[in-house]
């Protein structure tokens, strides 16, 4: 294996661990239908770091990057709808 298998190996990896850091509180939140704890501000801050990679990957033409940003978006997008759903008035 060459470094730049190596290397997109790695790549490959740290994207899906980052990409699935959100499903747990996801499915939490699908789960117990609450969300009193999830703070707004920090989906926010995740969506502005999020889109910025994605951003990078097009810039670069970086696949893995691409798809793993965007697979993050969409699972924040999801936990943001559902969030504001289920936070109480």
């Amino acid at each position: 294996m060459n470094s730049s298998s190596i290397e997109t190996l790695v790549g490959i990896v740290a994207s899906i661990g980052t990409a699935m850091s959100m499903v747990p509180q996801l499915t939490k939140l699908i789960k117990e239908k609450e969300a009193e704890n999830i703070s707004m501000n920090m989906l926010l801050v995740l969506f502005l770091g999020v889109g910025c990679w994605i951003v990078y990957g097009v810039l670069k033409k970086d696949w893995i990057i691409i798809i793993s940003n965007t697979f993050s978006l969409v699972i924040n997008v999801l936990l943001t709808v559902l969030a504001i759903k289920y936070k109480k008035k």
